[in-house]
């Protein structure tokens, strides 16, 4: 098993790789601080066998009811990482999914649910594994000026068109993660009452890989032309209830019904080839984390490898820029 900040010429290689990897696909710099610890891209343009792919959204919000509580749906993936320090900072993609209630503009999410959950391992029966006990969960509120603050996110939209947002968030309570263990995110916007929004998680760019995984991703498409990288298992989907915390009491998310979410026939004119129909589907996400002296020596040594090192492109794949 990998022990991270291990200082060895094994180690210390890998370390350079992963920083070089990194570093390539990463150049829409996030404002996010700290250290990237996990990463799952937008599909959004990417370009396979002569054909562009913008992905989808999976629904992913509640609207507030008369009793307090937030009520909808709610999507969830899993993840882990080689890093046992907190997530302090979440970066995400998603867009607005129109609904026949809802004429004009969309009225912007004013807050989102950022939940952090156990694994419940796939079964030998053949059961998926899915999100299980919650083990943080926190509202982050919509920055409206000035420097982004715990307990905030910020909305930008991205190109190439202006349907899919990058959401950028600081925790108001970082979530303490060891590492190697697999956790599950849960992000869902929350709507005030009175209103019929609806927003959704976008799905990832399955031709870049994750280098930062713990551990390491599967090729799906392995004899295929491109890849379909993947972490774990199916993200998944059900049945949301939020009740937020008051000054008086403590917040609950009771969620359930979970179904796997994979690329289908109906999806993949947005998705990709027809090859990728039933394959298991990610989520676009990343987790940045507070920075270790180990790890800002590795940065360093992964700087000077960049001088070394171009990016391997893959054919007929347009990667972000």
């Amino acid at each position: 098993m990998l022990r991270c900040y291990q200082f060895s010429v094994q180690t210390t290689l890998m370390a350079v790789i992963i920083l070089a990897g990194l570093t390539a696909v990463t150049s829409n710099a996030a404002t996010l601080p700290g250290v990237l610890k996990f990463s799952q891209w937008p599909l959004n343009g990417v370009t396979i066998n002569g054909a562009a792919y913008f992905g989808h959204d999976e629904l992913s919000s509640a609207t507030l009811n008369a009793n307090g509580v937030y009520v909808g749906t709610g999507a969830a993936d899993d993840f882990s990482d080689y890093h046992n320090t907190p997530v302090i900072g979440v970066q995400w993609w998603g867009s607005y999914i129109p609904t026949p209630a809802v004429t004009g503009p969309p009225i912007p999410v004013p807050d989102f649910l950022l939940s952090f959950e156990s694994d419940v391992p796939a079964s030998p029966s053949g059961a998926f594994s899915h999100p299980g006990s919650v083990l943080l969960a926190q509202t982050v509120t919509r920055n409206t000026g000035g420097p982004l603050a715990p307990g905030q996110f910020t909305e930008a939209a991205v190109g190439p068109t202006n349907n899919l947002f990058e959401y950028q968030a600081l925790l108001q309570n970082p979530f303490p993660e060891a590492a190697g263990t697999v956790y599950w995110l849960k992000i869902a916007g929350l709507f005030p009452s009175g209103t019929s929004e609806q927003w959704g998680w976008h799905n990832r760019d399955y031709t870049i890989q994750d280098l930062l995984a713990n551990p390491g991703e599967t090729n799906l498409n392995a004899a295929g032309t491109f890849p379909v990288w993947h972490f774990g298992d199916d993200a998944v989907q059900g049945f949301l209830n939020y009740t937020p915390p008051t000054s008086t009491q403590g917040g609950s998310v009771d969620e359930g019904d979970f179904v796997p979410l994979t690329y289908n026939p109906n999806k993949t004119s947005t998705d990709g080839p027809a090859v990728v129909t039933g394959l298991s589907e990610d989520l676009a996400f990343q987790l940045y984390t507070t920075p270790e002296p180990a790890p800002l020596v590795l940065l360093a040594i992964g700087g000077m490898a960049l001088l070394l090192v171009s990016r391997r492109n893959i054919p007929g794949t347009k990667h972000p820029v």
